[in-house]
């Protein structure tokens, strides 16, 4: 496997798994505790999601405020944008975004670490994205913020979204208390 720390937000790792193909198909592995220590990730996975969504979807920014997620992505049919955002208030990337694409052609995964927001959106037909996490979701500690906060500047490859009421209701991150964050 090839670990490698974003250059705006090195804490944010894409990786690239070792792919093995032949006329049967494919195989690879994309998770190892042991290979991930090594490529500088020592984090212990909790919980599993997946999820399906159509072109234009954005799902995101999310984040849990006390119990802070770090989250493993990949995408294992078509293909996303994926973006994580630091939130945490001292660091000197505050407010920083970093965006890489993932796809199921790609096989590219990136770990976003806790005290980051997450968010993606479907540039394919449609996708599924699964994703590892580290605490468990607790949805009355989730930040949601917009996901065209001016301030942060994420440059999405889609211009007119599909999203929830709630991602579209999202404050900016400036009007969020992150003082327990």
């Amino acid at each position: 496997m090839k670990f490698q720390p974003l250059e705006t937000l090195p804490e944010v790792v894409l990786i690239d798994p070792v792919v093995n193909s032949d006329e049967r198909g494919f195989f690879l592995e994309c998770y190892h505790s042991e290979k991930f220590a090594e490529g500088g990730i020592e984090a212990r996975f909790v919980q599993d999601n997946h999820s399906l969504s159509t072109q234009g979807t954005l799902r995101g920014l999310h984040a849990q405020r006390t119990h802070p997620q770090g989250k493993l992505v990949r995408a294992i049919e078509g293909e996303i944008f994926d973006v994580a955002v630091d939130i945490r208030p001292a660091s000197p990337t505050f407010g920083r975004w970093e965006g890489a694409f993932l796809s199921a052609e790609n096989f590219r995964l990136i770990y976003v670490p806790p005290g980051f927001a997450h968010g993606f959106c479907v540039v394919s037909k449609r996708a599924q994205v699964q994703y590892k996490c580290t605490d468990l979701y607790r949805p009355d500690d989730e930040i949601v913020i917009a996901w065209n906060d001016p301030d942060i500047g994420v440059e999405w490859p889609v211009e007119d979204p599909i999203l929830s009421n709630r991602d579209r209701a999202a404050p900016q991150l400036a009007e969020l208390d992150l003082s327990e964050a």
